[in-house]
């Protein structure tokens, strides 16, 4: 059993949030609602940014939700303190959370692992257990071993970790989990994960369950896939899986297997990736993907490629029914083409109760309101859109939280940070739960990086009901012109990033 965060006790959100002063009620937008925090920063080790907590992931089944994020976020080398929990299991009302046992040296009880990296979450209703996902990182820096904790009461206590994969000294990173929820699917129970292998150019890499984590199969390659990190695995109702990820930033590809993960293959181009640096931001343009009730994919990233001189960013986002052909991307509507906002780090949510041409998104996301901002002067937003109609239509942008200013986050040797990617869950209700971090100012400065006390940032959600009327008109997607065209030089040579 692992700790139980504040003060092991299942809390009503909305008492908690006004308990840890997060109930904000400045100047937001007439669509707004309000975050609260669902996890604070358990532990006090020396040397991380404490009361930070980055990174999150979320997936729910039923009215339960689970999320699971970095708590005590490092400057350099990577990782946190620990990965932590928060579960609910009455569709986001009252809140469970702690940290993950057995996986670092600061969980209880303690692992062996300095550091743990690259939290994701899932469920395998064949055997009823949850399974989190976390790299363990070890005193070099290095990501080496993908640690999987199992709860089998509903995401409230976990168990310690089982060893899905373990590096032989190559640098591994970015992993991710998914489980075949699909009841009539051939390989309903199974389960997948998926990482890259910096050391050798970011291979992808793949390994199977097929009892509910307790076991895993042999590590797998993917013939034919390009270089690559992030990959994002879904599961279509038929059992095949689908794995978006970029080919280090220059391209969305995806490859799949239709056999249950005995092999992997048939790599495809998704869509191009050009994208604006944000200012000051850790901002890598991971993919985000969900799948609606009739197996349709849907992959979401930023790119500036719809706007002149690729002067910001947009969520853009390609589709396809069959892991191989895909639309054409295509940029979500949040704001005019011509704005200066600058969208990044979208993460999406579909309703798996709705399909085709009405299903359900939602799409969580950060933004700077002005793109070429100064860093003291940019306003670090989150922001909400949804669809009813798969796409076609969208929402008017929700303010969700801030602005708030970036130095009051975690930094990082890449870049100040709230995450490699964000996240927003459906529960069975039909309400959109979006995860993200959110912070408040350190207490006496501007800046909780490099003394790494008084910070004030944290694991925060808001919930929408999407069907609800709409606060303003919805804006119709189109096939809006490109802009920009970057410049490729063949003598730039292989590029294999890594996220720490």
């Amino acid at each position: 059993m692992g700790e139980r965060g504040l003060r092991g006790r299942s809390l009503p959100t909305i008492a908690v949030a006004a308990a840890l002063g997060l109930l904000l009620v400045s100047a937001v937008s007439a669509g707004s609602v309000l975050p609260f925090p669902v996890s604070e920063d358990p532990y006090t080790n020396v040397g991380p940014q404490h009361k930070t907590q980055v990174e999150p992931d979320s997936f729910a089944f039923g009215q339960t939700i689970v999320t699971t994020s970095q708590s005590g976020r490092n400057f350099a080398g990577g990782g946190a303190s620990n990965n932590v929990f928060s579960t609910s299991q009455d569709g986001g009302r009252t809140w469970v959370t702690g940290g993950l046992p057995g996986t670092t040296v600061n969980a209880t009880p303690p692992g062996p692992w300095p550091r743990i990296s690259d939290p994701s979450i899932a469920y395998d209703p064949e055997h009823n257990v949850w399974l989190a996902l976390g790299l363990g990182i070890d005193s070099g820096g290095t990501g080496i071993i993908l640690l999987v904790n199992r709860s089998t009461d509903g995401g409230l206590t976990w168990s310690n970790p089982v060893t899905a994969a373990q590096s032989s000294g190559s640098f591994w990173d970015k992993t991710w989990i998914t489980c075949d929820t699909w009841s009539a699917s051939p390989h309903y129970g199974n389960c997948y994960a998926q990482w890259d292998d910096n050391g050798a150019g970011n291979a992808m890499r793949m390994v199977t369950t097929t009892d509910g984590g307790a076991t895993w199969g042999p590590v797998m390659p993917v013939p034919g896939a390009t270089s690559g990190l992030g990959g994002q695995p879904v599961v279509q109702p038929n059992g095949t899986v689908v794995v978006p990820y970029t080919a280090n930033y220059s391209a969305v590809y995806a490859f799949r297997s239709t056999n249950g993960g005995a092999t992997w293959g048939q790599n495809v181009l998704v869509g191009s990736q050009t994208m604006h640096s944000v200012v000051g931001m850790r901002d890598p343009p991971l993919p985000s993907a969900e799948v609606d009730g009739a197996g349709r994919v849907y992959v979401v990233w930023h790119d500036c490629q719809f706007r002149s001189g690729c002067a910001a960013n947009d969520i853009v986002m390609s589709t396809s029914t069959d892991g191989a052909t895909w639309t054409p991307k295509a940029r979500i509507p949040i704001n005019p083409q011509n704005s200066t906002v600058d969208h990044f780090l979208a993460g999406i949510g579909v309703d798996r109760a709705t399909s085709g041409s009405t299903a359900h998104l939602g799409l969580g996301y950060y933004y700077y309101p002005v793109s070429n901002c100064s860093l003291n002067q940019c306003e670090l937003t989150f922001g909400f859109v949804s669809s009813l109609d798969g796409g076609a239509t969208w929402s008017t942008p929700r303010q969700v939280s801030g602005p708030m200013n970036p130095q009051w986050i975690a930094n990082t040797n890449q870049g100040l940070m709230v995450g490699d990617y964000t996240s927003t869950s459906f529960t069975s209700d039909g309400k959109a739960h979006s995860v993200f971090t959110y912070a408040k100012p350190p207490v006496g400065r501007v800046s909780c990086y490099p003394t790494n006390t008084n910070c004030y940032q944290r694991m925060a959600k808001a919930t929408f009901d999407i069907t609800a009327p709409p606060v303003g008109p919805t804006v119709r997607m189109r096939r809006d012109t490109v802009r920009y065209w970057p410049h490729r030089r063949p003598e730039d040579g292989p590029y294999y990033p890594r996220t720490d």
